[in-house]
């Protein structure tokens, strides 16, 4: 019975060991799952707060585009109140056929809207590179345009101030304009880099949520192993208060048998004693702890 017992005790206690040593493991898992969400949520952090600058930067760039535009277009306007007048005084200065000429082309004030239009779908417009070296070669030509007819016009004394006048203006707005599309162009690359903080905070998210998925597993299955153990070392401590107990009462029963023994020896010693047989040193010994003399 009692070798049963320490048999099964063994056992358990081996079953008891092997729950510490998985819950020791996986504990150790959970913590390195965890460190990793953590660093994939700060990095996540980072790429939002990236995201938001540049998002702020975008808006700005924007802001200026939308500033820079109007004070462009304030001065075009200018311009082409200039241009009117100097039709004006350019058609009455000319008479007959060349007055009929000049109508049949297009004035300055439209072509510099042409040039307007077509810069503005430059700046906003998706297009491949051949169409838009297209679209440069024609704003190109329409400026030749406008500047071989103001060269023209500077021929004209009653027109050259208003000339002089506009050529002034349209540099400056050339100048703002200039301006338009580097904000423009940089508004595109302050949103093109947002997008992509947002997307690797997005990635970078999806995978802290996988960490924290795999620490709650591994730290769920080391609670349940602990668990286990924690019941194992109450099994074992069941045992050996079992055991104890077996050990006492089979030490007892030990002692009893010895002592009935060694009382009985003893009685056959006194008896030897009272026939008047002769005791040896060891045979008092033995009577002395049976208490009989």
């Amino acid at each position: 019975m009692t070798e049963d017992l320490v048999e099964k005790r063994k056992l358990l206690l081996e079953e008891s060991e092997e729950h510490r040593a998985k819950r020791n493991e996986l504990n150790a898992q959970a913590s390195q799952f965890a460190r990793e969400r953590n660093e994939l949520n700060n990095a996540t952090r980072q790429f939002v707060e990236e995201a938001q600058k540049n998002k702020e930067l975008r808006d700005q760039c924007n802001n200026d585009v939308k500033t820079l535009k109007e004070q462009r277009n304030e001065l075009n306007d200018k311009v082409s109140v200039l241009f009117e007048e100097i039709n004006v005084l350019r058609g009455g200065a000319d008479s007959g056929t060349t007055a009929i000429i000049r109508e049949k082309k297009p004035s300055v004030k439209d072509i510099l809207r042409q040039i307007e239009s077509l810069e503005e779908r430059q700046q906003t417009e998706v297009m491949t590179t051949e169409k838009e070296r297209e679209l440069v070669d024609k704003i190109k030509q329409l400026r030749a345009e406008v500047k071989e007819q103001i060269v023209e016009y500077e021929q004209n004394k009653e027109v050259r101030s208003r000339v002089i006048e506009a050529r002034e203006l349209r540099k400056q707005a050339s100048i703002l304009h200039a301006d338009v599309t580097e904000q423009a162009e940089l508004a595109q690359m302050h949103h093109d880099l947002m997008v992509e903080c947002y997307r690797k905070a997005d990635k970078s998210r999806e995978g802290a949520d996988a960490k924290h998925k795999q620490f709650v597993e591994a730290q769920e299955t080391a609670d349940a192993e602990h668990k286990a153990f924690l019941t194992g070392q109450k099994d074992l401590r069941d045992y050996e208060k079992i055991l104890s107990g077996m050990r006492t009462k089979q030490k007892k029963a030990k002692t009893v048998k010895e002592n009935k023994s060694a009382r009985k020896e003893a009685e056959s010693i006194f008896n030897a004693f009272k026939n008047g047989e002769k005791l040896t040193t060891e045979d008092l010994l033995k009577l002395q702890r049976s208490k009989l003399v």
